[in-house]
């Protein structure tokens, strides 16, 4: 379950061989079933998670009562609900599994000793937290820019396993539209 964390990890941050059995030891692996809430709005985020199989989803409720869908990850990858993990705030946002999902989780303590004793691991999170940042900026241009067909399409290039994997309500609100525009622009591609 470990091996996909550390090949990630070991690509170019010179993890020692005791840096490594400490990774192994505070991140503790778990298991969500489909549809199960791992995180709940109006809680401070308690793990950062790296997704070793499945697919999570980060959302809110807005004021209308409706889910927004704000992420889909493709596994493997970490996920959290970033900012109120970094910050320990309260979150807006629910995590919840899409899917069966294994996962190794850990504690915002635990991260802040494994970087405090580990010039690799803070370098390592550090890097993570800049891909975040980068896929999030990226998001919002997307949103801005492309139009939800021109949208869909670039999801389809990038990420072409959630579109096989998450169901389509979860890929049109995390898209910004309606399933119903979604079911349109999936029947116009095909046709």
């Amino acid at each position: 379950m470990y091996d996909k964390l550390l090949q990630y990890m070991h690509s170019g941050y010179g993890f020692t061989q005791e840096e490594t059995e400490t990774v192994r030891k505070y991140f503790e692996p778990v298991a969500f079933s489909k549809n199960t809430i791992i995180e709940e709005a109006g809680r401070v985020p308690q793990y950062l998670y790296y997704i070793v199989s499945g697919y999570l989803r980060l959302f809110y409720t807005d004021e209308k009562g409706n889910e927004v869908t704000t992420h889909i990850n493709c596994p493997p990858g970490f996920f959290t609900s970033y900012s109120d993990f970094i910050n320990s705030t309260v979150s807006e946002n629910t995590i919840e599994s899409v899917t069966d999902s294994e996962l190794l989780r850990i504690s915002k303590e635990n991260l802040d000793h494994l970087i405090s004793q580990s010039q690799a691991m803070k370098d390592f999170s550090i890097s993570v937290f800049q891909q975040s940042i980068s896929y999030n900026e990226k998001r919002s241009r997307e949103l801005s820019v492309l139009n939800a067909e021109q949208r869909y399409l670039q999801l389809m290039n990038d990420y072409p396993e959630i579109i096989q994997n998450v169901p389509i309500q979860y890929i049109a609100s995390f898209l910004g539209m309606k399933p119903e525009s979604l079911s349109r622009i999936r029947r116009k591609i095909i046709n």
